[in-house]
């Protein structure tokens, strides 16, 4: 998938967006996303999208449970930076852009007051860019 548009912001209510416009319809994105490659991409090596109450694991440590499941339209999960860490969210969200294209946002919100935003915004710039 070919990146055409890139928007990257911190929100000011503890939470970080970060999207990209790919070249790619929804569908496309979607199979991509729930393969095992995608997953990576965007969870980090080991980690499965699966459907809702899927628990997951990334070699990196990080860990969560699949709450949400919206084929075609929306994954959303809870995202612990490793054992004992507290709980955020991560909401995962393809919207059609057009017949060939899709935006794919990523929004991570409650975050911790010990968790620094831009390294988490960078963490999810990183990933669409695998991905």
């Amino acid at each position: 998938m070919s990146q055409l548009h890139t928007e990257e912001t911190t929100d000011t209510s503890n939470a970080v967006v970060v999207s990209r416009l790919v070249q790619s319809s929804v569908k496309e994105v979607w199979r991509r996303l729930v393969s095992d490659e995608g997953a990576n991409a965007i969870l980090g090596e080991g980690g499965v999208l699966g459907d809702k109450g899927h628990s997951w694991r990334a070699a990196d440590g990080t860990y969560g449970v699949v709450r949400s499941y919206h084929p075609l339209e929306q994954i959303r999960f809870s995202w612990h930076a490793h054992d004992g860490a507290p709980g955020s969210m991560v909401d995962l969200r393809m919207t059609a852009e057009g017949e060939a294209g899709t935006t794919v946002e990523v929004r991570h919100d409650r975050l911790g007051p010990d968790t620094d935003p831009s390294e988490i915004q960078r963490r999810w710039e990183e990933a669409l860019d695998r991905f």
